[in-house]
Parts: C-alpha cells; structure tokens; sequence
C-alpha cells in the first residue's frame, strides 16, 4: 500500500506529531506577527550574517517567525522573570509621595444665593472700596463660605480682559457665584479687608479696598490727533527776536533829496541801458557822490541826490532795442 493506515482514500495520510508541532509554530509565528512589534522589542537584534538573535537567551534564529516562537517559549519567559527580579532587587527604594485622596462631595444644587453690593468711598484716604453681602440660609451644617479671586485668564466664560478679574463665592448647596471687578490692586491689611460668617442670621459679608494709584500715574494724557498719532510736544519757550534796525533812509534833519518831482501815481521813466542818463530839469548836473571814508566797503551809504531816482541796471536786459547802438548825445539846453 502507498499510503499510511487509517487514511482516507485520496488523502495524503494522517499528519505524523512532527507534522503537527510545525504546523503549530507556524500558526503561532503568524499570529505573533500580527500583534507583536519586533522594533520595540529590546532583546531583538540581527547580526552581520542576516540572522536574528536573543540578547537575554543568547539564542540564534533564521527569521522572525523563529524569534517570535522562541520568545513565546518557557526558556525566554523564565530569564524575563529572573531579569526583572534582579532589577528590582538592585534599584533603590525610593518613598512614594503621600497622596492625599480628596473625597468629592456630589451635592444637589438649589440655586443661587441672594447677595448685596454697596461701592464706598473714602475720604480720608481716597480709598475706593466694595461691601459683599452674601446670604446663605439653606446652607449645610457646620459649613462656612469660602471665597477667592480668579483672574481673567483663568476663566473661560468671558473673553478674557487684562483690566477685569473676578472675585468667587462657594457654600454647598448653593451654585457658586462671581463679581467681575476692576483689576486693581487689593489693600490686605488689617482693618481694610476683612471677611465675617454670621451663623445666626446665614449672612457672609467681605469688604474689600483698592489702593490708589500713585500721582505720577494719573497725569492727563495728550489728546490724540485725527489719524490716531499723538500731537509732538510743543517747543521749549525762545526769546524774543531783536528788534529790526531802523529803515536805511536820510536821516533826520538832513535836506530833502533833489531831483525831479514826481505826481502821486505816476511811474518814473526806465533807465537807459547804453546811453547817457537824461539831464534834469533844472538844467544843472547832479553832483557827483562823496569818496568813500576810509579803505572798507560803505554798506549804508546812500547819496542825497539818488533817494529820490530808481535803481540803475546793471546789465541790459536780453532783447533791448537799444543794445548796440551809438546815439548822439542830446543837444544843450538853451541857457539864453
């Protein structure tokens, strides 16, 4: 017969135990690849020859599927017990932290308190200050209220506001209540901020001051300009310009000047720009102007005689009829 006893005809008769012990590693090698990550694995590691080895077993395998059943074995899972109590037996003792276990209370709320603000001033001190008056009268036995300041950015009710913060109130049953305030430093002295729990009447009452700003802080402000820039500062104080010196003119006392009188409104004639200048009406010449005094220039000099006459013209201006051309000089008045 070509096929083991006990088979059924067209099969390849019954699987042997050897069979079956690698069919089962093998199932196990599939298996223990699906869940296991051999990167994490601290005892994996492949040599230079492409095989794979146990570091805690000193153990050599082909391939993974080998690996993974060796370390499903009872050789790799005895040296991981012997590892860890080893390192537990060598480690130092260290104290565990004392942890205090809060119990929380679940309580049913009813609702919030009822309450009372008074603003106060004080004269004195200029001490602006504010009066809590909280009532709690279903409030459980032998319980007080407690209060404490929240800033702005702590809560997440409200956007958060640097110029706010909030003051919290909490007695069980009732909800717990806040006042927004203006962020201003508290005054917590003595007589300045005090807190009272009054059993008999269930009344809470807290006062509070805010300290003042110091004076440099309260200076006005300059008002800003139309585009949202502040004004510049204005200019430090100058003195007074000098007085302008007295017109250069003749001075006082002296003769009038001489020449041709001219009629209110009229314009006097241009000058010549080449030829001689016109001989004046009285038919006597201008006296020449006096020699300068001393080697400088005469910087208030001005002639008697030429007050009364417009400017000469230095150069001719571009263009003129008369540039270039000789003129015979105008006949002698007649003296006779």
């Amino acid at each position: 017969m070509d096929r083991e006893w006990g088979s059924k005809p067209g099969s390849g008769g019954a699987a042997s135990a050897q069979n079956e012990a690698i069919d089962r590693r093998e199932r196990l090698r599939r298996l223990a690849l699906e869940t296991i990550d051999l990167a994490k694995d601290p005892y994996f590691m492949r040599n230079h020859l492409g095989s794979y080895e146990c570091k805690l077993c000193l153990t050599l395998h082909n391939n993974e599927g080998n690996y993974l059943a060796h370390t499903q074995g009872k050789r790799h899972q005895t040296n991981l017990a012997k590892r860890a109590a080893r390192e537990a037996k060598e480690a130092p003792a260290q104290p565990q932290p004392h942890k205090r276990k809060i119990s929380l209370k679940k309580t049913v709320k009813i609702g919030r308190p009822g309450y009372r603000v008074t603003k106060q001033f004080d004269a004195d001190t200029k001490q602006r200050s504010l009066l809590f008056q909280i009532e709690y009268p279903e409030i459980e036995d032998n319980t007080k209220p407690r209060h404490r300041f929240m800033s702005s950015f702590e809560q997440k009710i409200q956007p958060f506001d640097k110029r706010y913060q909030f003051l919290l109130f909490a007695a069980e049953p009732y909800e717990i209540i806040a006042f927004k305030v203006p962020s201003i430093e508290i005054d917590k002295s003595t007589p300045k901020f005090f807190s009272h729990w009054d059993p008999d009447t269930k009344m809470f009452t807290l006062q509070l001051h805010f300290k003042t700003k110091p004076p440099e802080a309260n200076k006005p402000q300059p008002p800003p300009t139309a585009n949202g820039t502040e004004a510049p500062p204005a200019p430090p104080a100058q003195a007074p310009p000098p007085p302008p010196p007295p017109p250069q003119g003749h001075p006082p006392g002296a003769p009038p000047p001489r020449g041709p009188p001219t009629a209110p409104g009229s314009v006097p004639p241009p000058p010549m720009a080449n030829g001689p200048r016109p001989m004046p009406p009285g038919g006597n010449m201008p006296a020449p102007p006096p020699p300068p005094v001393g080697g400088g220039p005469m910087p208030n000099f001005i002639p008697g005689n030429m007050m009364g006459r417009p400017p000469m013209m230095q150069h001719p201006p571009q263009g003129y009829l008369g540039q270039g051309i000789h003129r015979p000089p105008p006949p002698p008045p007649n003296m006779g």
